[in-house]
């Protein structure tokens, strides 16, 4: 009888290799490798994720303690530590970044939101960045003038319907977020939720003219003059619903177009928020709704933050700090599908812990899955019954 595949191979198998060739042929070493393909370097910068290893050394302990494994894994080079330093020194970050633009692309396939969804007006996405903190001895490519600190800028496009990531970039910690319009993709009825940090209407105009939707928070030195008011209910949480025109000059040449205003009060942080949209079509309470939906955003940066390989480092160079957060970016997305091609209804965080200790067995990851609900079901049962005795 053949046995299983181990459970690291069942969460890289959503990395097809006809994929990955064809990333590996966009981005080709300058030196061919013999010793570490690409796919071995990929696999290993994976486990290092999935199994949250905190050095390179760790990484070749564990995995050369099953050599007999290793080839049915997908390795098919020396692994070494000296071999992963110097293919995380040299070898193209952008490759990774390829590989997790498949596996978003695919991701958000997968978690696109069905048309019974009732609580979504249409595709959703929050925009927003976050630093990634670094030691400056360590690190010293990485200086920022600002707090003297080293740090780069990781920002993320991220789907509200399964909470995956649908497009990413790293930048230098410099860099202003409100740039990044130039290179996210917009998709026609799509809605892109931001932070003021993102008021541009010079670009927001190019979402506009694009046939998307913006909802961003406006900032107190915006000036505009309101054509149309409208009413709405105060026990919602709304203030006001306003057809406004901005007002300065430069602001009505850079968005010709007319605007919408919703003044909205948050009552648990005794905070008001202005949101503009160039939507007119959704009720006001959805626009609140929506905006309220950004700080997923914010929750996503701090879990793969805290579960992820991304504040610890296997190497120095800017280039192998990018490999392992596209990695962490492609751990995470590989979860995401697996998750939700057998339909689990664990948690990400739980299938991932999981799959840390659990990495080298040969059992399907259903099987797993079901195994460890039904003792979790059966500690707590016994509990119950203790309490009640």
């Amino acid at each position: 009888m053949q046995n299983n595949p181990a459970v690291f191979s069942q969460i890289t198998a959503t990395v097809y290799q006809s994929e990955f060739g064809r990333c590996v042929e966009a981005f080709p070493t300058l030196r061919p490798t013999r010793a570490l393909t690409e796919y071995d370097h990929f696999l290993a910068l994976c486990f290092g994720q999935l199994t949250y290893r905190e050095s390179l050394r760790d990484v070749v302990a564990c995995l050369n303690s099953k050599p007999r494994l290793l080839y049915h894994l997908g390795f098919r080079g020396s692994l070494s530590r000296t071999n992963l330093a110097y293919a995380n020194q040299h070898r193209d970050w952008r490759l990774f970044a390829a590989v997790a633009e498949v596996l978003m692309r695919r991701a958000a396939r997968l978690y696109q939101p069905a048309p019974s969804d009732q609580d979504w007006p249409g595709l959703v996405f929050a925009l927003d960045s976050s630093m990634i903190r670094l030691s400056l001895n360590l690190f010293p490519w990485g200086y920022w003038a600002r707090t003297r600190q080293a740090a780069l800028k990781l920002h993320l496009l991220l789907s509200l319907k399964g909470n995956v990531p649908v497009w990413g970039a790293i930048t230098e910690p410099d860099f202003f977020d409100a740039r990044i319009l130039d290179r996210i993709p917009i998709q026609a009825g799509a809605c892109y939720i931001m932070d003021r940090a993102y008021i541009d209407f010079v670009r927001l105009y190019r979402i506009h003219q694009a046939g998307g939707y913006f909802v961003v928070r406006c900032k107190s030195q915006v000036s505009f003059s309101v054509r149309v008011s409208h009413p709405v209910d105060k026990k919602q949480g709304l203030r006001c619903d306003q057809t406004v025109m901005l007002k300065s000059p430069w602001s009505k040449k850079s968005f010709p177009a007319l605007l919408r205003r919703v003044r909205v009060y948050n009552a648990e942080h005794k905070t008001v928020l202005i949101l503009l949209t160039n939507n007119f079509e959704w009720d006001a309470e959805v626009i609140g709704d929506l905006y309220r939906q950004r700080w997923q955003v914010e929750l996503f940066f701090k879990w793969i933050k805290q579960h992820l390989r991304i504040r610890g480092f296997y190497g120095r160079s800017q280039n192998a700090v990018r490999c392992q957060v596209w990695s962490a970016i492609c751990a995470y997305l590989m979860v995401a599908i697996v998750k939700k091609h057998i339909g689990a209804d664990k948690s990400l965080y739980e299938i991932l812990q999981i799959v840390s200790v659990n990495a080298f067995e040969q059992v399907p990851l259903v099987e797993l899955l079901a195994k460890s609900a039904s003792g979790a079901d059966a500690i707590e049962t016994q509990n119950t019954l203790m309490l009640n005795y």
